[in-house]
């Protein structure tokens, strides 16, 4: 069967151990050597201080050069002496010759030095470690100066290195304590790290990360919707390249949200399908915090732009309102024939001849001829002023209306109007004054268009009522249409405002659309056609 391998945590844990481990190894034989050379330089010094205080004693230059070596003279008994006091392993007193005068062995007496005298008979000291005749010591060796200033022989002291040794391994448990001590704290890091790489991993190994990064990658190239990932700490993690062409101000992975996708997380509460404003987009938002095993990951914002429904429901809106314009005026126009041929049939001609003049003086909507006669404006008002009929809302033309001009832009014509219209409708019908009425002014300028919307409502109560979602309902998809009417105004070089409350109404739109009317010229060139 195929073993199966070690899970990435372990491997790091066993890497940090085994790396710890060596290291400490190394830490401590490097100490136990630099212990030991300290401890090697300080007892070569400790020799070359006794050998240097033997070499000062008054006379004795003098006794070895006119003297003897004999086991039992002078040299030797003072050589014991010092030896003992300062536990050396040997105090060597020799002549130019190299002959002891001194030795611990007493049969080493009389015979040369076992080790080269040369260096101290030249004038130099030498410390050393030299095996002798007493075996390996530390070694200090001076010269033997009378004084005339003449070198007549050399003093050599030598501490055992079992002396070294002994105090090395005194010293040497500490630092093998220490080096324990660190080597737990470094397991305890390694374990410690462990943990925390396998939280982050979500105990995921790294066949498994692999995967993922691949599905992940599959995943969001092949849906057609951005997705924007921000972790808890408020950072991006994932900007597709689909979300970043729907932002107005795309973050990089790694950085801080935007302000504009911290708008977009708001409180971080689930929410499906909220249409949102950015730019002069419509964007439809969908959001939803991630959690694993109780920890949480972040939010995922899905965006999907929802800019081509808006401008294909602008069109069916402007579709509809047309449709149910010539579905009324072809009622309207049924009834009035209806009304003619009864009044023809009763023989009264002359009340018919006045019923069709005072058709041809009054339009659809009761406004006097030549004010309104686009008929993109003529559909949809006739279309609202059926629904503001249902609402028990009367929607009327206002007197200074006058729109010679063909628009050139009817859909972001219906867009703004169709808005303003739908929001003084609702706001007449819940005001305190019934029955609600809403009135609609449109004057031209040339080929610029300004229109106004008041009605009976109660008035805007709403901080900034053009701010994508504001609305006094909480729906999904409210707050949207103020918002869609100045940017489709906006777009054109206009605006929308709203203008100051007064007495006996309640709010007050008006819009301003440059260039969207034909002008005289190109009217009068239609017209000759």
């Amino acid at each position: 069967m195929r073993r199966r391998p070690l899970r990435l945590v372990t491997q790091t844990m066993l890497l940090q151990i085994v790396v710890v481990a060596v290291v400490a190894a190394a830490g401590f034989t490097l100490a136990a050597l630099l212990l030991r050379h300290e401890l090697e330089q300080q007892y070569e010094q400790r020799a070359l201080a006794v050998a240097r205080s033997v070499a000062q004693e008054p006379g004795l230059a003098e006794q070895v050069r006119t003297g003897a070596p004999t086991v039992d003279g002078e040299v030797q008994r003072y050589a014991e002496r010092v030896r003992r006091s300062t536990n050396a392993l040997f105090v060597v007193i020799a002549d130019r010759d190299g002959i002891r005068f001194s030795h611990t062995d007493l049969t080493q007496i009389g015979k040369r030095v076992s080790t080269d005298p040369s260096g101290p008979l030249s004038g130099r000291e030498i410390v050393n470690i030299e095996r002798g005749t007493l075996g390996l010591s530390a070694r200090g060796k001076v010269p033997l100066t009378a004084g005339d200033g003449t070198i007549v022989g050399e003093v050599s002291v030598g501490i055992h290195a079992d002396r070294i040794t002994d105090r090395l391994d005194e010293l040497l448990p500490f630092a093998a304590v220490f080096t324990a001590v660190a080597l737990a704290v470094g397991i305890g890091g390694a374990a410690l790290l462990s943990i925390r790489l396998k939280r982050r991993t979500l105990g995921l190994e790294p066949t498994d990360l692999a995967d993922l990064v691949r599905e992940q990658v599959a995943v969001l190239e092949g849906v057609r919707d951005g997705v924007l990932a921000v972790d808890s700490a408020g950072r991006v993690s994932v900007c597709t390249e689909q979300a970043a062409a729907l932002l107005h101000d795309p973050p990089t992975i790694g950085s801080p949200a935007t302000p504009e996708v911290v708008d977009l997380l708001g409180d971080r509460s689930p929410v499906t399908g909220e249409l949102r404003l950015l730019g002069d987009r419509v964007i439809m938002v969908t959001r939803r915090t991630v959690e694993r095993g109780g920890q949480d990951l972040g939010t995922v914002l899905t965006l999907r732009d929802h800019t081509n429904l808006d401008e294909l429901a602008r069109e069916l809106e402007a579709t509809r309102a047309l449709t149910d314009a010539l579905r009324a005026q072809a009622h309207e126009h049924t009834n009035r024939l209806h009304t003619l041929d009864g009044l023809l049939h009763l023989g009264a001609v002359d009340r018919a001849q006045a019923y069709l003049r005072e058709l041809t003086a009054t339009t659809v909507l009761g406004a006097p001829p030549g004010e309104v006669g686009d008929p993109y404006i003529d559909g949809l008002l006739a279309a609202k002023a059926a629904v503001a009929s249902e609402a028990g809302v009367t929607l009327r033309v206002g007197e200074d209306t006058w729109m010679p001009g063909q628009l050139t832009a009817p859909l972001d014509v219906v867009t703004v109007l169709g808005n303003l219209v739908d929001n003084a409708v609702r706001a007449a019908a819940a005001g305190g004054l019934q029955p609600g009425w809403v009135q609609v002014g449109l004057l031209a300028d040339e080929t610029d268009l300004h229109l106004y919307v008041t009605d009976s409502g109660d008035g805007v109560t709403l901080d900034d009522p053009f701010a994508p979602g504001a609305s006094t309902k909480d729906e999904p998809g409210r707050g949207l249409g103020l918002a869609l009417a100045r940017r489709t105004a906006r777009h054109h070089g206009g605006d929308v405002r709203l203008g100051p409350p007064e007495p006996g109404r309640g709010a007050l739109f008006a819009a301003e659309l440059p260039g969207v009317l034909a002008s005289a010229t190109a009217l009068a060139w239609e017209e000759s056609r």
